[in-house]
């Protein structure tokens, strides 16, 4: 490989990949080189508990994939990628054996907060309904990577998504609807009087009623896949088991795009390192998968129709949890987040048995087990749910940085969605997905719009690069 590319990717996850993508349609020539034997980067599937259960080692649901501007311009159904919509999206149960829900249908979700705040909801979210695919298109493209298509709905929207999440819920009286939509904005794992931290919980709610909250069929790994078969038809090419220690090690390009932490992109280019010195991670995960003889038990019966569950239950177990793994502490009642994708895909399992995932949140870098927590939690809400286990796989903060690199100290976010840095990262730039070198790009979820299987950080780090690539002052041109 010898010639001139016009780009060469480092990094084969969701956004790597579009970001190669979008390169390729625009007919420049894109390589991309990816240290794993097989694409994906967060979005996986493998066999990691019995021959037959296939699990997702890190994202499961995708509310901002089925949603993200950039998929919806791309034919990935010709490549395998089928959305599974489960009957709801997501329950949040409640030890009287009631749950929350998070419904495609608004008035099914404000009724299941009770009376005092059914119309609170419907109030908070009337004003964004149907206009999911401007108000993404817009929240998912700043700062300044195209000027907003809706700007008055954009701006309404801030107003009350730069807001700390702590006074969103301060509108309701009861606490259902308080929890659930703390349980929303804890997917970010960070405190939840942060800056912006109405937004996370804003996004997730309306991403649910507009495409609700799906997981793809055959598992997560179908999204790399369909990218990765767009690429390769476009003429693009992409190359695994192909670890990148020096810039020196890929072939000539005009411009290089890094899907990886900044701290690898210092490393691996030589450069960066003062540019990104007051990045932060956050708090990491820790992930268990497992293979059930049955679906969970849950008592909720809303909890055994949804593809998601969260298990808080209250504001301030939520809050207390959050606080305490963002500090340092593992908590001994942790949050948690679970999916059941085999309720809607009956291929990730043999007949009549489940694939179920769950985390928690613990501090970077923690080395302790979280398996007796966690299960204490889940049988809580689903009593017998041990009984039904047939094995399992967990990964603690140094198990999911081996698997993946991006995730520093076990940081699934790439870098704390916490303070300015949910909103301005990697740096407090108006050109984020540019570096001190101006042909070595970043275009990981450490850029905006951040975390999620959506490619929108590589779809905007790709406008950055086109731009480059257009200059008269580029090489090759």
């Amino acid at each position: 490989m010898t010639s001139l590319l016009d780009a060469v990717v480092v990094g084969a996850g969701p956004n790597g990949l579009t970001a190669a993508v979008e390169l390729a349609r625009r007919g420049f020539s894109v390589a991309v080189f990816e240290a794993k034997d097989t694409v994906g980067g967060g979005a996986r599937t493998e066999e990691l508990t019995l021959p037959g259960f296939r699990h997702d080692p890190c994202s499961a649901v995708h509310p901002l994939g089925a949603g993200s501007p950039v998929f919806r311009t791309m034919p990935l159904d010709r490549y395998g990628l089928e959305w599974l919509h489960p009957e709801l999206p997501m329950a949040h149960p409640w030890d009287d054996g009631t749950a929350a829900v998070l419904s495609r249908s608004v008035a099914e979700t404000a009724a299941s907060f009770g009376p005092r705040d059914a119309g609170t909801y419907r109030r908070l979210v009337a004003p964004f309904l149907g206009k999911w695919d401007s108000l993404a298109r817009d929240f998912m493209q700043l700062p300044l990577t195209a000027l907003p298509g809706d700007p008055l709905t954009l701006a309404r929207f801030g107003l009350t998504g730069l807001q700390p999440s702590t006074w969103l819920l301060r509108r309701f009286r009861d606490e259902k609807a308080r929890a659930l939509l703390a349980g929303l904005v804890a997917h970010v794992i960070a405190p939840l009087d942060g800056f912006a931290t109405s937004a996370v919980g804003l996004v997730f709610a309306l991403a649910a009623h507009a495409g609700g909250w799906p997981v793809p069929r055959g598992g997560s790994q179908a999204v790399p896949d369909a990218l990765t078969a767009y690429l390769t038809e476009l003429g693009g090419t992409v190359h695994t088991g192909y670890e990148v220690k020096r810039l020196d090690d890929l072939p000539p390009a005009r411009a290089y795009l890094f899907d990886t932490s900044p701290t690898a992109l210092a490393r691996i280019t030589g450069f960066g390192a003062h540019h990104y010195a007051h990045y932060r991670y956050g708090a990491s995960a820790f992930k268990l998968d497992y293979a059930l003889d049955g679906p969970v038990p849950w008592t909720a019966e809303a909890a055994r129709r949804a593809g998601t569950v969260q298990i808080g239950p209250t504001t301030r177990e939520i809050a207390t949890a959050l606080r305490q793994a963002s500090s340092g502490t593992a908590p001994d009642t942790p949050f948690l987040i679970t999916a059941q994708p085999s309720l809607v895909d009956p291929s990730r399992a043999p007949e009549g048995k489940h694939v179920f995932w769950a985390y928690g949140h613990v501090p970077n870098g923690w080395r302790g087990d979280l398996t007796d927590a966690v299960e204490r939690q889940i049988e809580r809400f689903a009593p017998g749910f041990r009984d039904r286990i047939l094995a399992r796989a967990t990964a603690g903060p140094p198990e999911l940085a081996a698997r993946n690199a991006n995730y520093v100290g076990g940081d699934i976010a790439c870098g704390a969605a916490s303070g300015l840095q949910l909103v301005l990262r990697p740096t407090l730039s108006p050109w984020p997905y540019r570096t001190p070198h101006p042909a070595v790009f970043l275009c990981s979820s450490a850029t905006p719009p951040g975390p999620g299987v959506h490619g929108m950080s590589g779809h905007n780090a790709a406008k950055a690069v086109w731009r480059h690539l257009r200059s008269p002052d580029a090489p090759g041109t």
